[in-house]
């Protein structure tokens, strides 16, 4: 009975004894052709980076910058509508991968603690950059949200490199192309080169730091913020951080995040 097609087993067909030993020439091709297939096979894969539209053709100077308004908004609908659009320093430019939202009587919110010389940037009118230090070295970039006297931000976890890859990794004395780069908030503000001297700066003006419009994200992932063990269980517990679903450049814990 003949096995179906489905099943069939393929076995190498049995060797013939040459006549002749081979010559130099076909030894030398199969050679080639065995280096190529195995060249293909261990080629690595490319992190997946959500890019521009195929038809756009505009440079990252003619790129529309995000108008005020835009971040005047509650920062829980702020968060998944950053995601895509690209931060611009000088000739580095990044595409925020992962964000979280942070608040008004948030125990997790800067805010919490009032006006302070350190919060008072928090307090400002939205679109405008909130930095801070965390434990002293880690330089956090924050997009302030809402009007002005809110107390609401949303810090830029992750980002994409798209442009100036030599300028991210001499900044983070880091020579990868690998997500570990900027997969982090520390990361993302060591790579913009930025300081808590940015802190008030406009994101909607020209020149210094801005954000530029960009793609919105097919699919996004959600899930609770991290390192806040501090607050209140109900804040530890919301689901107020985002990701673009699918790219590699996002920070840890990744198990936590999942579809809407």
């Amino acid at each position: 009975m003949k096995r179906t097609q489905r099943f069939k087993r393929v076995s190498k067909p049995k060797k013939s004894i040459p006549e002749s030993e081979p010559d130099e020439d076909s030894a030398a091709n199969r050679s080639t052709q065995l280096l190529k297939s195995i060249s293909t096979r261990i080629k690595p894969k490319r992190p997946k980076i959500l890019s521009l539209p195929p038809s756009t053709s505009l440079t990252f100077d003619q790129m529309t910058i995000l108008p005020r308004e835009f971040f005047q908004i509650d920062a829980l609908d702020l968060a998944p509508r950053l995601l895509g659009k690209f931060l611009k320093r000088d000739n580095v430019v990044l595409q925020i991968t992962e964000v979280e939202a942070y608040r008004p009587n948030d125990s997790a919110c800067h805010g919490r603690f009032g006006i302070t010389a350190r919060t008072a940037p928090v307090f400002g009118p939205g679109g405008h950059a909130y930095v801070y230090l965390c434990y002293g070295l880690h330089t956090m970039l924050n997009v302030v949200a809402d009007k002005e006297g809110i107390g609401a931000a949303v810090l830029i976890r992750s980002c994409a490199p798209i442009s100036g890859m030599d300028t991210i990794q001499e900044r983070r004395g880091q020579k990868t192309g690998k997500p570990a780069l900027l997969n982090g908030p520390g990361k993302v503000g060591q790579a913009l080169g930025i300081s808590t001297e940015w802190s008030n700066h406009p994101l909607h003006s020209p020149g210094g730091l801005e954000l530029l419009d960009g793609p919105e994200p097919e699919k996004i992932l959600v899930g609770p913020r991290v390192g806040i063990d501090y607050a209140l269980p109900e804040h530890v517990s919301a689901l107020w951080r985002f990701a673009i679903a699918g790219t590699a450049w996002i920070s840890a814990p990744k198990n936590t995040l999942r579809p809407p």
